[in-house]
């Protein structure tokens, strides 16, 4: 079963379409680099809960969406050596302007037990 890295961060919407334009960028770095996949969702129906929520968890603004986004590998190990290419390939050197908060983002490697 697949490995999956998973994401969660709060763009703000005047960002929207520089975070996409990067995100297609870093999606093809991945995928060249033996990601099985790539994902990049935006929340469209993630309300701000009492305790806990997608927004606490990355304590999004108004004006800002959260956007949730995975990455699936063959296996950990194979994740490990795609993230050591895909961290040293020059396309995703840090932009003068990151295009949202990458303090506030929120991620993990996830070992998949039940795919169907």
């Amino acid at each position: 079963m697949p490995y999956v890295d998973g994401f969660v961060l709060a763009v703000p919407k005047t960002n929207i379409e520089a975070y996409k334009a990067m995100a297609r960028t870093a999606g093809d770095v991945w995928m060249e680099h033996g990601a099985l996949s790539y994902v990049e969702t935006i929340g469209d129906d993630v309300p701000y809960g009492e305790l806990t929520s997608f927004p606490r968890a990355v304590q999004a603004k108004d004006d800002e969406v959260v956007v949730f986004s995975w990455v699936t590998y063959a296996d950990r190990a194979t994740r490990d050596a795609v993230m050591a290419k895909v961290m040293a390939d020059e396309r995703l050197k840090s932009p003068d302007q990151m295009p949202f908060d990458g303090k506030r983002m929120i991620f993990g490697g996830f070992q998949s037990f039940i795919e169907l």
